[in-house]
């Protein structure tokens, strides 16, 4: 488990609910396709692009991790269910790859147009889950439908939702952020207030505490307005 005892990390405020959220671009994108757990493997180092399994692929596995938002809320305790990424890697990934070029940098790409890239080493954590359930019940479109990632180390604007493509790179790609390039940070890691680039986290804390409640509202309201919420 993860999270369940540990005080909070830095900057952060425990949150009762939990609500989608997300970059104000992205509140009205929803995912296409709900019906299987498959994703895309691409990159420079893939062999065989193609679609794989996921979530059959290797042992499934219930964790219970806390979610940080970057933005300094966190909702503790959440109960998720699927394999762990180190696992399906190994089974479904490394044969594919060209032996000679080892990846080091992924890039998880979302159905909703949603992207972040990790190092490979982050993602191969024990604690890093692909999930299709929370809470005893499949993931709803608000938490990540049909398959999102579990990163409880990282902010959770590194737990992609809806992905749908995971490519893997020796040489790391340039990818353009769906917000402004200082809101991504490589890494992200919670301990380290890795919220962004170049500003400290300290900083970013009152720059983004401010807009929760609005970004709260903003998101619920697209939800209900495609008859999902």
């Amino acid at each position: 488990m993860s999270g369940t005892r540990d005080a909070l990390p830095p900057g952060q405020r425990t949150r009762e609910d939990f609500p989608r959220f997300g970059l104000w671009p992205m509140a009205s994108r929803f995912p296409r396709v709900l019906d299987h757990t498959r994703v895309e493997l691409l990159g420079d180092v893939v062999r065989s692009p193609g679609l794989v399994e996921t979530i059959d692929a290797a042992p499934r596995i219930e964790q219970v991790s806390d979610v940080h938002c970057v933005t300094t809320w966190s909702h503790r305790h959440a109960r998720w269910s699927g394999v762990r990424f180190a696992e399906w890697y190994a089974a479904q990934v490394v044969p594919t790859l060209d032996p000679s070029r080892p990846p080091r940098t992924v890039v998880i790409r979302a159905q909703d147009g949603a992207r972040t890239t990790m190092l490979l080493d982050d993602l191969l954590a024990s604690d890093v889950l692909l999930a299709d359930r929370l809470n005893g019940a499949p993931l709803t479109i608000a938490h990540g439908a049909p398959l999102r990632l579990v990163c409880p180390q990282h902010y959770a604007y590194k737990s992609a939702k809806h992905v749908s493509r995971i490519e893997f790179w020796h040489a790391a790609p340039r990818v353009r952020t769906v917000g402004f390039r200082f809101m991504d940070h490589p890494r992200a890691r919670v301990a380290h207030e890795e919220r962004g680039r170049w500003f400290p986290g300290t900083l970013l804390r009152v720059v983004y505490r401010p807009l929760i409640p609005i970004t709260v509202a903003v998101f619920a309201k697209a939800l209900r307005r495609a008859g999902l919420g």
